[in-house]
């Protein structure tokens, strides 16, 4: 089966697509005329943090030709992880949609996954685009020296918390509903790296079944990362100390 043809066998569910911004304006454009060239009942949140560049007003002229787009700003920028849990909250809060996919907007996730995506979490909790799927790695552009970085990060979180993943720090998710409501419960307090790590072993410890499928992951061309390596490098490996001395009531449990 091509991967990229397959398509959700109920498209009477919705889907919610969040995407964080900031300082994206080149990118916005053409991930959205991506998405919505696929075959899904979709929506798009777009979580702006104030962008200097004028993404966040970008978005709003989007917004306005096109009724599938939502948007929510942010007044200042708080990290990738407030942003997520912004969005998850409006989400709740505004949509009564089934799945909840969170991307990049820089154009490194392919839309295309998407229908792979729902196919899979039919059987599952959370889908993960796992850019080491079994040991394979698929990226492309990335320098070496941050492709050699990211396989040590995968390596030192694994061994540490045990998540038995190939990618714990991939942004490139799908959830169903209940999980997001489970997550916005547990207190996630991490950004960048860490909260993708924080937000993958909160969902196993509450009994969440989650699940890999292979991408493509291109490294950004337009414009720059916005997380700080020295932040990233520091935040990834204080966040499996600080996981490991949390508890957390499994879904089983609180329905006993």
């Amino acid at each position: 089966m091509n991967l990229l043809q397959t398509t959700p066998k109920d498209q009477g569910l919705e889907t919610l697509i969040i995407i964080p911004t900031y300082n994206e304006k080149e990118n916005l454009e053409d991930l959205l005329k991506k998405i919505f060239a696929l075959p899904i009942n979709l929506k798009v949140l777009i979580v702006d943090d104030n962008s200097p560049d004028g993404t966040g007003d970008l978005a709003e002229k989007l917004a306005r030709n096109e009724r599938r787009i939502s948007v929510l700003h942010r007044d200042v920028k708080q990290g990738l992880g407030k942003a997520y849990l912004a969005g998850f909250r409006y989400a709740v809060e505004h949509f009564s949609s089934d799945y909840i996919v969170g991307m990049d907007a820089d154009l490194s996730h392919d839309p295309q996954y998407i229908p792979k995506f729902l196919e899979e979490i039919e059987t599952c909790d959370v889908v993960i685009g796992s850019r080491f799927y079994k040991g394979r790695i698929s990226i492309i552009n990335r320098p070496l020296s941050r492709l050699i970085f990211s396989c040590v990060a995968q390596a030192y979180v694994n061994f540490f918390t045990w998540l038995s993943l190939g990618d714990t720090t991939s942004g490139f998710k799908c959830f169903k509903r209940a999980v997001i409501e489970a997550l916005l419960k547990s207190a996630v307090l991490s950004d960048g790296y860490a909260f993708q790590i924080e937000v993958n072993y909160i969902c196993k410890k509450l009994g969440f079944l989650v699940r890999e499928i292979p991408v493509v992951f291109y490294d950004r061309c337009r414009g720059y990362s916005k997380i700080p390596a020295f932040h990233t490098v520091l935040e990834a490996i204080l966040i499996v100390w600080k996981l490991k001395f949390r508890t957390f009531t499994r879904r089983s449990d609180t329905t006993a």
